[in-house]
């Protein structure tokens, strides 16, 4: 493993946050935090620990030893220095002479030594940082130590791999128990550079912040040098059917098997993440795939992101590709069931009371193609992804060296039913749309922007498709949530196609279709030209056709029903003299979106309709506003509030009425409408 330590870039972040009243110490614990951070093949997403000892001076002048310490949530990565909250050291020492503390005691403790109260948790392994005497104490996850403790002779290899300068700790979980363990080992031998704990990872210390560094990256290299001078030849690879189906072709089949049914209709849908390499599909032919998966993950924390491990699925054979969406099935089934008797059994060996989370897998690996990583959102999709690929590499190399033997299941149980993670879990509190991917046509336009926004602001991930795709991405970018924009043409039906494969691609799915796009051209319905006509229907009634055809092609794939909106406008029930060009596909619209409810009701498919009127837009634009108020000899204010309320509709409000649509679980076939009130538009 290569140091990244440079003494230039050191010393230009210390100088950088001395400005900022932050003093050398911590200025060089946030830099090589970053650096530790920065490889996946150390630490991920918020996993790994640092500390530095130092002193402060609090408000009212009294000074503290403190231990500055990785706060909870913080990302190694981008760390900053409140991410490394000041905790009282005196107390935290005083600790060690307790005969127990509980977990929770354990974290009240902290948080009533921190000097600053607002500070974010400190790391669960605090105690252990405190408990050991150098001032810099740094802790990963690397992947090639776990190759060397995820053996049945993990404490003997260690020893030969790492030399008499590394302590090694049996399995303890964090928390006190194993910051006293760890300690007690440490005092039998001083001299000890760092420490390697069985099946979870290793510490490192020094007096300075670069040999705490160093020393990880020496240990570490040790690690990988043996693995490379040790590995065994590899497997022959399985054999896989002569042509494979692609992913596409079965990711929202996938996307729907592990929803989480809540019944009636409910489910806890997940985006999927896809990823693939060399690296991932050779790991994938190993005829041992199905044994390691079940065995459990690397190291305890990744429980968290991807439960017991991943689920495994057969190699899709493109000759058999309609009978894979059973086998999907039939292994998700597979995967619950062995999830629920893991729970089972170990709740029941205490009287503590829990409540089994969803059972549903976070990892799904498919020999020949690669792997998905599931999550409630696109981040943590990409998270569980992320891990599958490290998981992959430190069984890789354990697999290599010996057998890929890493924490039981009951000790594993412990971690992810361990009463602070379930506390965090609980505070992440779903939006209305969690989950949930959208696909909003005409999106780049004034209604279209605002349902994104308001669609992203609940939860969903949107896929805004526009006729203008620099403008379709910064709609996308402004909604936020991992939203996407895409430049398309949907009177095109292949370029209309792909957009929907683009919301496969990168979220595995779609739930809801915005079908929103449209424009008006104007002239008497005897007049018109016949070649205008027919591209006002292209584009007012085709392409919604055409967007529902695919989006219910992809829900019928899930199996777990969807949201069909279309804007169907005033013009659709109450037409305005020369819009008959616009009002006739509308109408026609509008009678497509009760078809829909009509037939796919059964499948949980709702299909409900917006009748909007007089909304700023690309269809009402001020010119045209000034226009028509002029020609009805009123102002610009009166015309655009010209209802009932007397209020002007935004295209927010439309936006709405989308949202409204989206979360009514028991309404379809419906039309709102929402114009401020407009008598002869009302449906009789």
């Amino acid at each position: 493993m290569k140091n990244l330590w440079n003494d230039a870039t050191a010393e230009a972040l210390v100088a950088d946050y001395a400005s900022k009243g932050v003093d050398r110490d911590l200025a060089l614990r946030v830099y090589t935090t970053r650096l530790l951070g920065g490889d996946p093949r150390l630490v991920l997403h918020g996993g790994g620990n640092t500390s530095v000892k130092s002193g402060v001076t609090d408000l009212v002048g009294d000074e503290w030893d403190v231990l500055c310490v990785k706060g909870s949530g913080w990302d190694m990565a981008v760390i900053e220095p409140q991410g490394l909250p000041a905790v009282k050291l005196g107390a935290l020492l005083k600790a060690r002479a307790l005969d127990r503390l509980s977990d929770e005691d354990m974290v009240a403790l902290q948080r009533a030594n921190l000097i600053n109260p607002s500070s974010p948790n400190p790391s669960v392994e605090t105690l252990l940082h405190a408990f050991l005497p150098h001032k810099f104490v740094d802790h990963t996850h690397s992947t090639a130590v776990l190759a060397i403790v995820d053996q049945p002779n993990s404490e003997e290899l260690s020893s030969k791999v790492f030399g008499p300068k590394m302590g090694f700790v049996p399995y303890i979980p964090p928390g006190f128990d194993l910051a006293k363990a760890a300690a007690d080992i440490y005092d039998a031998d001083p001299s000890v550079e760092g420490l390697i704990l069985d099946k979870h990872g290793i510490f490192t210390f020094g007096d300075t912040a670069r040999e705490a560094y160093d020393r990880m990256i020496h240990y570490v290299t040790l690690a990988e040098e043996y693995i490379a001078a040790n590995a065994k030849p590899r497997p022959t690879p399985i054999e896989l059917p002569a042509q494979l189906a692609k992913a596409a072709d079965f990711a929202p089949a996938l996307r729907g098997a592990v929803a989480f049914d809540r019944g009636e209709g409910r489910f806890d849908r997940m985006v999927s993440d896809f990823r693939t390499s060399p690296a991932i599909l050779e790991f994938l032919a190993s005829p041992r795939l199905q044994a390691v998966a079940r065995i459990g993950v690397s190291t305890p924390d990744l429980s968290i992101r991807i439960k017991t491990g991943p689920m495994v699925l057969p190699a899709p054979d493109a000759a058999k590709a309609d009978a894979y969406p059973a086998a999907i099935k039939e292994h998700v089934a597979g995967f619950v069931r062995d999830y629920t008797s893991y729970f089972e059994t170990n709740d029941a060996l205490d009287d503590v009371k829990r409540t089994m989370l969803d059972p549903m897998p976070r990892l799904t690996l498919v020999p020949g193609l690669g792997m998905f990583g599931h999550g409630r959102t696109l981040k943590d999709a990409r998270i569980a992804s992320d891990v599958g690929e490290m998981w992959i590499e430190a069984v890789r190399d354990a697999e290599a060296i010996g057998t890929f033997q890493p924490l039981d299941h009951t000790d594993l149980f412990g971690l992810e039913y361990w009463s602070l993670e379930q506390a965090k879990l609980a505070a992440n509190k779903p939006k209305p749309l969690t989950g949930q991917v959208a696909l909003v046509t005409g999106g780049a336009g004034a209604i279209g922007a605002a349902t994104a926004a308001l669609f992203a602001a609940n939860g969903a991930h949107v896929v805004v498709v526009d006729l203008d795709g620099e403008r379709a991405a910064a709609v996308a970018k402004k909604a936020g949530n991992d939203s996407i924009g895409v430049g398309c043409d949907i009177t095109d039906p292949s370029a209309l196609r792909a957009a929907f494969d683009k919301a496969v691609a990168t979220y595995g799915g779609l739930d809801i279709l915005v079908s929103n796009a449209g424009a008006a051209w104007e002239g008497g319905i005897g007049e018109i030209d016949e070649a205008l006509l027919r591209k006002s229907f292209e584009l007012n009634f085709f392409a919604h056709q055409n967007a529902a055809q695919n989006a219910v092609r992809i829900f019928k794939q899930q199996g777990t029903g969807g949201v069909l909106l279309f804007n169907t406008s005033k013009q659709a029930v109450n037409p305005g003299p020369k819009f008959g060009a616009y009002g006739l596909p509308k109408a026609a619209t509008l009678f497509l979106s009760r078809q829909y409810a009509l037939e796919y009701g059964p499948l949980g498919i709702r299909s409900n309709a917006v009748n909007a009127d007089r909304i700023r837009s690309g269809l009402l634009t001020d010119e045209m506003i000034a226009s028509r108020s002029k020609a009805r000899g009123l102002s610009e204010k009166d015309y655009m509030s010209g209802n009932l309320l007397g209020l002007e509709v935004t295209a927010e409000h439309v936006a709405q009425a989308f949202l409204h649509h989206a979360l009514a679980e028991r309404t379809t076939a419906d039309v709102t409408t929402v114009d401020g009130g407009n008598i002869a538009a009302t449906l009789r």
